[in-house]
């Protein structure tokens, strides 16, 4: 299996103990399965991961694509998942969603 050129990281907000804690989970209720969809759709060559806590649960739910290191905030719609894999596409992040670095 050929390593992926991307690796996109999805909060799910587990903790240390195992619980969800964290608001990511909560408002993200069939998203990584969009995501795959999408994905595939478009024929990108991505990894999807989801992860521990990433500790902004201020700005959630939480997407990171690596190895751009492009952090984004507020993806809970199909519209910013869209948006951000347009700017994978494109090669430019979609400012409305990322966390200024």
């Amino acid at each position: 299996m050929a390593i992926p050129a991307r690796q996109i990281l999805v909060c799910q907000s587990f903790r240390v103990a195992g619980d969800k804690k964290g608001i990511c989970h909560k408002q993200t209720d069939g998203f990584l399965q969009y995501l795959e969809e999408e994905i595939l759709d478009r024929g990108l060559d991505c990894l999807v991961s989801a992860t521990t806590c990433l500790k902004q649960c201020e700005s959630g739910p939480i997407m990171v694509v690596q190895p751009e290191n492009w952090w984004f905030k507020g993806v809970a719609s199909e519209e910013a998942i869209d948006a951000i894999l347009d700017g994978i596409e494109e090669g430019s992040p979609p400012e409305a969603y990322l966390i200024a670095g």
